[in-house]
């Protein structure tokens, strides 16, 4: 494999694709497919053979930061199948403790393109909730501007940013957001609301529990929430 400079975003992103494109499994993507109810397409790379070439890949080229990274992910987001996505993100994950404040309008492109659970909700718990870990003074501004969005997965990822900060969980922020989301419908806000709470309930059991009872909550999240400190 001949190496290319990781200051070259195109080059580096395009040799990556070539690669994963080389090990296009039809039958395999089918099913994959079939499995995320038919909203992306697939090579057919299942997460096991994907890390491996991804670490060989690595090994040879390097990681990408700054600009570099931001263009090399930007373009592996604008390809249409999903390992392409799930690649950047190995990517970003790398370099996550380096994302500068303005790398912000890069987590919502990623947040609102190409969107589904199992991308943004790693965007959101791990890339979103370590950037605002860094620079707190994002959170206000953010956190209003997604739990007010049109687009639901910026209203799950202000509601599940928080997932890791454990005894750093800002609360009172937490609850006024589910506050704010309780009366929603769509599925995957009740759950992103339940699993919030019952990972906040590991820290502060007593505060969810009142907080449930207090708060008008559908049965999801309520089952959610208290699934492991009950009623």
């Amino acid at each position: 494999m001949a190496a290319v400079k990781v200051e070259d975003a195109a080059a580096y992103s395009a040799e990556l694709q070539t690669l994963l494109r080389g090990h296009r499994d039809a039958e395999t993507a089918a099913g994959m497919t079939a499995y995320m109810r038919n909203q992306f397409s697939f090579l057919g790379i299942r997460t096991p053979e994907r890390a491996a070439l991804t670490k060989t890949f690595t090994k040879v080229h390097g990681f990408p930061q700054g600009e570099t990274l931001e263009a090399v992910v930007r373009d592996l987001w604008a390809q249409p199948e999903r390992e392409f996505h799930y690649t950047a993100m190995v990517l970003m994950e790398k370099r996550k403790k380096q994302l500068p404040p303005e790398q912000t309008a890069l987590l919502e492109m990623l947040i609102t393109t190409h969107a589904w659970w199992d991308t943004v909700d790693l965007l959101a718990g791990h890339f979103a909730g370590a950037l605002f870990a860094m620079h707190p003074e994002l959170i206000p501004a953010y956190t209003e501007k997604w739990i007010a969005s049109d687009n639901l997965w910026l209203r799950r990822s202000a509601i599940l940013f928080q997932l890791g900060y454990k005894g750093r969980t800002d609360a009172a922020l937490l609850f006024a957001l589910i506050r704010r989301t309780a009366h929603e419908e769509e599925f995957f806000i009740r759950k992103a609301i339940g699993w919030a709470l019952r990972e906040y309930g590991k820290t502060d059991a007593g505060a969810v529990r009142a907080f449930v009872r207090e708060t008008p909550l559908s049965p999801l999240s309520v089952r959610e929430a208290l699934k492991h400190i009950g009623d």
